[in-house]
């Protein structure tokens, strides 16, 4: 088998040498036109008998290199058709050979076409179907309500609060305090001693104050000294 394959290139390679030769001789006349007799001798060839003859040599040289050309390529193309068709042949009988397990299995009946298959036994218990719950699901938590308070002082300019009772729910709670009379006033909440949020004192407007109340008792009432204890005051009642 490696014969085969070797042989076309081999005979390539054979074919080429003619070739190698004519070039070369080519090659070697034109140097030694060119550069030997040419620059050393400036009235080569001379006579018209020299021209004649460089010419002759020069003429049969071309001829002899491209015939050797033409016939190198032949026989390369030729090698190789024959290499082609020598892989080919040898290839030939394994891709004509059925496979022998292919012809086994298409002429072996099944060894079970005889036996019906048996039916598959129905499960003795049915399953249980997941019972239904029919309890109220528990609603989600929502958010505290905002509250909004309105408080306003007296227009007149007594020391007093329009009201002494405020209430709202658990949350988030804003006073809304109103002032139209000349006298500074705020409000202020708290539980106990401790203020935790008021407005600033003002006049002739209205401020707000927003805190966050839990459930319990608180105080607003008026921190302009004197004006608490003039009766500026009232309670919160967060439920």
């Amino acid at each position: 088998m490696l014969a085969i394959h070797l042989a076309p290139v081999l005979a390539a390679e054979k074919s080429k040498t003619a070739y190698y030769i004519a070039g070369g001789l080519l090659v070697a006349w034109a140097l030694i036109v060119s550069v030997l007799l040419g620059l050393r001798k400036p009235d080569f060839p001379g006579s018209l008998g020299g021209q004649r003859v460089v010419m002759a040599i020069s003429a049969v040289l071309v001829i002899a290199a491209a015939s050797t050309a033409v016939i190198t390529s032949g026989g390369a193309e030729n090698a190789g058709a024959e290499g082609t068709a020598g892989t080919q042949a040898t290839a030939a009988p394994q891709a004509t050979s059925p496979p022998a397990q292919e012809t086994s299995a298409s002429t072996t009946p099944p060894a079970t076409a005889s036996k019906p298959s048996k039916p598959a036994k129905p499960p003795s218990k049915p399953a249980k179907s997941p019972k239904a719950t029919t309890g109220t699901p528990a609603p989600a938590s929502s958010p505290a309500a905002a509250t909004t308070l309105k408080l306003a002082a007296s227009p007149a300019g007594q020391l007093a609060y329009d009201t002494k009772q405020l209430s709202a729910k658990a949350g988030k709670v804003t006073i809304d305090m109103t002032n139209t009379s000349p006298i500074e006033h705020d409000v202020a909440v708290a539980q106990g001693s401790t203020v935790i949020g008021q407005t600033p004192v003002f006049t002739g407007g209205s401020k707000s104050v927003t805190l966050n109340l839990e459930p319990g008792t608180y105080k607003f009432y008026c921190t302009v000294p004197g004006h608490r204890q003039a009766g500026m005051e009232g309670t919160l009642t967060v439920s």
